[in-house]
């Protein structure tokens, strides 16, 4: 059997970068989109103020105020509580609110003052005059020698009505 000797020059292949580069960016883009960064363990970034003498606030916080208002079935004024002291439900329940409030905040200078809420929950069916009046009562009164206002508390909430059982 003969052989037979081709034609075909040695030449040297040569390869193509571009679709090696191609291919390379597109595994650089892979790895770059699947990494988890983890943070690093114990590195709670707190900033912790300088150390001082321990002072002790003659201010004591505040508990939150509730004021609770019933209502007849004609929507007339059942009673008024004050953390479950019964004020009455009377003309003058409200400024029975009013005058408790006013002892319970006391110092005017109390830096919780400014954190503290009412909250106001009332009937369903109570008239609207009732709850208005609850709240005059809460955020302040009118001094009687001067005619000044005086505010108490400026943020009121509502609790969601209560619908007649």
């Amino acid at each position: 059997m003969q052989l037979r000797k081709s034609n075909v020059d040695a030449t040297k292949i040569e390869t193509q970068m571009a679709p090696m580069i191609d291919v390379v960016f597109q595994l650089l883009i892979f790895f770059m989109l699947t990494l988890k960064i983890i943070p690093v363990e114990g590195d709670f970034n707190i900033n912790m103020p300088l150390g001082q003498q321990a002072t002790e606030s003659p201010d004591v916080p505040i508990p939150p105020i509730k004021v609770r208002l019933t209502a007849n079935i004609d929507g007339s004024l059942a009673g008024v509580q004050f953390r479950q002291l019964n004020l009455g439900n009377d003309v003058v329940a409200f400024d029975r609110l009013n005058a408790k409030i006013a002892e319970l905040i006391g110092n005017r200078n109390n830096p919780y003052l400014d954190e503290l809420e009412v909250e106001i929950d009332a009937d369903y069916n109570l008239h609207y005059r009732y709850v208005i009046s609850a709240v005059s009562a809460c955020t302040g009164s009118i001094s009687s020698q001067t005619g000044n206002v005086i505010r108490y508390i400026e943020k009121v909430k509502f609790a969601p009505p209560r619908r007649p059982q």
